[in-house]
């Protein structure tokens, strides 16, 4: 049983998987992407996740403890510069794990990409393209509500003073009167008879 066991020791022992987490650390923030196993891409996401929360408060306390774990000026002036800039208004979730389709060769561990969520322009423009393009969704029910500025109000339809919103009923255009054909009757025979009755 595997009860309360959260960490996964990636079969090192702590010295060696704290550096080795904390250097995959420093290429993630240096070249914002690194292909390598599910595994260790699951760990690292809990040991970078909150070194990233930490950089976006930018103080003397917060880099001092973020040094304390990387070891790496640079990617602690990457890191409190360029990246911290860009997820300033993301509430967690900085990294995106993609699975590969092809397994290791040698081992057939499964390998993956992790990335700073970010910095992926492809998916980015994906997105924006995506809200950019906003289409209306018609129903065949046809009970959509008109707007005002679509709509003419009631005054511009009839002279009258009338609430602004309120409904106008328009009566449709006299037409002739309707004649009523009876068996045997042609349509010209049925109008001379309605004629002679209206007179």
């Amino acid at each position: 049983m595997r009860h309360g066991k959260s960490i996964n020791h990636l079969g090192r022992t702590t010295s060696h998987r704290n550096a080795m987490l904390s250097n995959m650390a420093i290429s993630l923030i240096q070249y914002k992407r690194l292909t390598t196993t599910v595994a260790k891409a699951k760990a690292l996401r809990q040991f970078v996740e909150p070194l990233l929360t930490k950089a976006k408060n930018d103080t003397t306390h917060s880099r001092r403890t973020v040094f304390a774990t990387l070891q790496s000026k640079e990617a602690i002036k990457e890191l409190f510069g360029d990246v911290a800039a860009k997820i300033a208004g993301r509430p967690g979730g900085y990294t995106r794990i993609i699975k590969l389709s092809q397994n290791r060769l040698g081992d057939n561990a499964e390998v993956c990409i992790i990335e700073l969520v970010d910095y992926n322009e492809t998916l980015l423009e994906a997105k924006n393209a995506g809200e950019a393009k906003t289409t209306t969704r018609r129903s065949r029910r046809g009970g959509k509500k008109a707007t005002d500025d679509t709509t003419t109000s009631a005054t511009e339809v009839s002279g009258e003073a009338i609430a602004p919103n309120a409904t106008v009923e328009v009566s449709a255009p006299e037409d002739t009167p309707t004649t009523t054909v009876q068996e045997g009757e042609s349509r010209e025979e049925a109008q001379e008879r309605d004629e002679e009755a209206a007179s």
